[in-house]
């Protein structure tokens, strides 16, 4: 008898060692199914391993990593861990480190990155960014980005994306970033001819480009000087937001290369319902009768703009009273094409006449 139980005692131990991390993980499973700590969807960060819960068992957790790795973790060794948890159904926040240099107002900085940010793909709508100074360095003043997302399991493709938006606002408002440069002295001579260069070839592209514009043909060579002397070209990023519908503007675009498409909202939709190219101007209506954004204008890939404003063309309109007429003619016939005309004809006269009138009355040229 005294055997029997000495082998029934090296039994169960045997068996309570066999069955140990077998009862740890279904003990621990069925914890972690009453606490419900994460849910499937969740980006979670276990020891090593960060990725999104693909399923919870009674034995493991998966997950798939954002490498596209899948990794089973013990339920054992879960509950043994602190577990980060980003929540599916929750707005989970991200940083972005950037810089500028001393010579740029930090308000400006401030207000062109948060307003780049908040148009990004997958950055909530719901939250404002917030951008702040983090540190002064030594060459250059340290800025944040914390912005919320809608889908955290994206959080790599869209902190790629805000650091690219980033890059494109800066290049608009003529802000730098700041990194290791060498001074130079060079000769003022020198210095000059090199600019004055640069300059006049810029110049002859934008003067080209704007001969290219059916409403510009009436202008001479020098006019078309003076106009190119005041545009200021832009870059966006594929996916930006050029104009917005049913605001104000003082300014028309001509497209300088890549293209837009022009996009409409349709039954609580967006439906594109043009795509322009090289060459093809937008946003006319604001600058020259003062009506809101008829439509959105978006960057179907890198675009380049060369924006016009209220002044220049207002100083060409009393030298050239035929760009007015040329211009209303123009407009017209674009808006009867858009409406499936085959040709301007002279019922559509009346319309041109209006717009006339209208940008007459706009630039006071009455």
């Amino acid at each position: 008898l005294g055997a029997l139980f000495t082998t029934s005692a090296v039994v169960g131990v045997i068996l309570g060692l066999a069955l140990q991390d077998t009862l740890g993980n279904l003990f621990a499973g069925i914890s972690l199914h009453a606490d419900k700590p994460f849910q499937v969807g969740d980006v979670i960060t276990v020891g090593q391993w960060t990725g999104v819960v693909e399923s919870i068992t009674w034995r493991a957790v998966k997950i798939r990593t954002f490498a596209n790795h899948i990794v089973l973790v013990s339920n054992s060794s879960t509950a043994k861990e602190s577990i980060q948890v980003c929540p599916r159904n929750n707005l989970n926040a991200r940083i972005v480190f950037f810089n500028a240099l001393y010579t740029d107002s930090p308000a400006k900085v401030i207000h062109v990155v948060r307003e780049a940010v908040r148009e990004a793909a997958n950055v909530s709508q719901s939250v404002v960014p917030i951008v702040r100074i983090r540190n002064m360095g030594e060459s250059s003043v340290d800025y944040e980005v914390k912005f919320w997302l809608e889908d955290y399991a994206k959080y790599n493709d869209t902190d790629a994306l805000v650091r690219q938006r980033i890059w494109y606002a800066f290049r608009r408002a003529s802000l730098n970033f700041a990194y290791p440069t060498r001074t130079l002295h060079i000769e003022r001579a020198h210095a000059a001819t090199v600019s004055s260069n640069g300059a006049s070839q810029r110049d002859s592209r934008i003067v080209e480009r704007l001969s290219a514009v059916d409403i510009f043909a009436p202008l001479s060579p020098e006019e078309l000087t003076h106009l190119s002397a005041n545009v200021e070209s832009h870059v966006y990023a594929p996916g930006e937001i050029i104009i917005r519908a049913g605001e104000t503007g003082a300014t028309m675009f001509v497209l300088h290369r890549g293209a837009v498409e022009v996009q409409v909202a349709d039954n609580g939709h967006t439906r594109t319902v043009a795509r322009l190219g090289e060459g093809d101007f937008f946003g006319e209506m604001a600058l020259f009768t003062g009506a809101p954004r008829a439509a959105n204008v978006v960057a179907a890939e890198e675009t380049e703009v060369l924006e016009i404003g209220h002044p220049a063309l207002q100083h060409l309109f009393k030298t050239n009273p035929r760009l007015v007429e040329a211009l209303s003619h123009t407009i017209a016939e674009r808006h009867a094409g858009l409406k499936n005309s085959e040709k301007f004809s002279a019922e559509d006269e009346p319309e041109a006449e209006g717009l006339l009138s209208s940008i007459k009355r706009f630039f006071r040229l009455d």
